[in-house]
């Protein structure tokens, strides 16, 4: 079946699929920012969207937001209640739910609807564990005659998890796209040869941070090295090298302070432990709340100790993390992948 020559907000659903999502929970790394804001562009461009997740079990299963056209739809809330370490605490049991109930809702729930209504409906997955559900939303549609009104995305940001994709199936069932040419590159050794759509970043990021929170931060650190890494605690996200990093410079003379935010993997154990026997003096940092104030006053009180590695344990608003962006003296984006994801984009755009 044909296509419409262009898809507008009138002729279009847009359906996205990811494990991470907007809420707290849910955001672990680059791929719940990166699915967010997709989702809240669309919206904003006034084409009618939904967002699948693995939502926080504390708030609504469905909201909608911006006048009723994105739809949040939080999945595997009842398996979450029992994990409230985060999205991929329990991640097995959650894959599997994801999986066998997802794509018929998809299907059944928002497609069918929108292609009677003579919509085309886009789409996309994220990740490896999405790979599943697509092909067989991809099924679901095919069995359903619906087939041919779908267009069907899925996305690789990283390669984590790619052992356990049927890369036959998901490319006979969906166009594969990435975010790189280093990533299509990657993918040309499972078979396939990718899109590439590269990342980008909200036009609200461009706007300038406030010289008077840098001034602020710049003033809680002080005349040290201010260093600045954030990620998931992987070893793809080179940890240890940046820490060795800060550690030879402290060796040569230069006072130090890095300050981390990673994530809940084990790896941070690892990390931590080399830090310190290398010679950085390493501190936990929680905060009381989670306002920018909040995290002001829970780094002001970090700064005043002899630490060296500030190890930040609370969420970062988006005024306190671009704020650290411009008022580092470099933020460590390094990767065995690639030079930079959103985050170098990010900082960029920060001024960083």
């Amino acid at each position: 079946m044909d296509y419409p020559t262009a898809l507008t907000p009138e002729n279009t659903l847009f359906i996205l699929l990811a494990f991470e999502g907007p809420d707290r929970y849910s955001l672990a790394g680059g791929l719940g920012t990166r699915v967010t804001e997709l989702s809240e562009t669309l919206a904003r461009r006034g084409y009618p969207t939904h967002l699948i997740f693995v939502g926080d079990p504390q708030l609504p299963g469905t909201e909608e937001r911006l006048d009723g056209r994105l739809h949040y739809h939080r999945w595997c809330q009842w398996i979450s209640q029992y994990y409230p370490g985060g999205v991929y605490q329990g991640e097995e049991e959650k894959l599997y739910d994801f999986t066998e109930s997802v794509p018929g809702f998809v299907a059944e729930h928002l497609a069918a609807p929108a292609i009677a209504a003579g919509r085309t409906v886009v789409v996309l997955g994220e990740e490896w564990h999405t790979a599943e559900a697509m092909c067989r939303v991809s099924d679901a549609l095919h069995n359903a005659g619906r087939r041919g009104r779908a267009i069907l995305f899925w996305n690789a940001n990283n390669l984590m998890g790619f052992h356990r994709i049927n890369w036959g199936r998901l490319a006979f069932t969906t166009t594969i796209t990435t975010v790189s040419r280093y990533m299509k590159h990657r993918l040309w050794a499972y078979g396939v040869n990718p899109l590439v759509i590269p990342n980008g970043i909200p036009a609200r990021l461009l706007e300038p941070v406030d010289p008077a929170l840098v001034q602020r931060l710049r003033q809680i650190i002080g005349p040290a090295l201010f260093l600045f890494k954030i990620g998931r605690w992987d070893p793809d996200k080179r940890w240890n090298m940046a820490v060795a990093a800060a550690a030879q410079l402290k060796a040569l003379g230069y006072p130090v302070r890095f300050l981390v935010r990673g994530g809940v993997e084990p790896h941070e154990g690892e990390v931590l432990h080399n830090a310190q026997q290398w010679g950085l003096r390493v501190q936990t940092v929680p905060a009381s709340g989670r306002t920018l104030s909040d995290c002001l006053a829970a780094l002001e009180g970090a700064a005043r100790s002899e630490a060296d590695l500030l190890n930040l344990k609370f969420f970062l608003p988006e005024s306190f993390l671009r704020g650290l962006y411009a008022a580092s003296d470099a933020v460590l984006a390094n990767s065995g992948h690639e030079p930079f994801g959103l985050v170098g984009l990010e900082v960029m755009a920060a001024g960083g």
